[in-house]
């Protein structure tokens, strides 16, 4: 085989180098913005994702512990303005929040939590829960074996 046609490993590497590198200097953008524009308590080892909305109509009652990952499109709400609320969202150390999901204004997530995709949580969750649906529910374990 042709030297030249083999993929150069140096390259790959560079390559994958740049593209992680891209994308976690836009995530650290993001992160800055919120912590020094918008004043939210965004733990520096969160990962959320770039469509996530993260509530900016009352940014400083954002709370979010460490290692929690928030995916696509998830929404993490602080405000209602039909009833004119403002309230402090907490979100434990190393929740999951799946895509589409959404948190209301003023609830407690407790940590290691895990909430599926699209589930509307309206209630504050112990530490460990796993929920899903609108409104979030717990998940029934599933029994091991046939």
């Amino acid at each position: 085989m042709n030297d030249d046609l083999r993929p150069n490993p140096e390259a790959i590497a560079a390559t994958k180098a740049s593209v992680k590198r891209s994308r976690s200097i836009g995530q650290f953008i993001d992160r800055l913005v919120r912590k020094f524009v918008w004043g939210m308590d965004i733990h520096k080892s969160v990962w959320i994702a770039r469509s996530a909305y993260i509530d900016r109509t009352w940014p400083r009652g954002i709370r979010i512990g460490e290692g929690c990952v928030i995916d696509e499109e998830a929404s993490v709400l602080t405000h209602d303005m039909t009833r004119g609320v403002y309230l402090n969202t907490h979100i434990g150390s190393g929740t999951r929040i799946g895509a589409r999901a959404i948190i209301m204004p003023g609830i407690t997530i407790g940590e290691g939590c895990k909430i599926e995709p699209g589930s509307v949580v309206i209630r504050d969750l112990e530490a460990g829960s796993h929920v899903r649906g609108n409104p979030a529910k717990p998940v029934e374990p599933t029994p091991k074996g046939g």
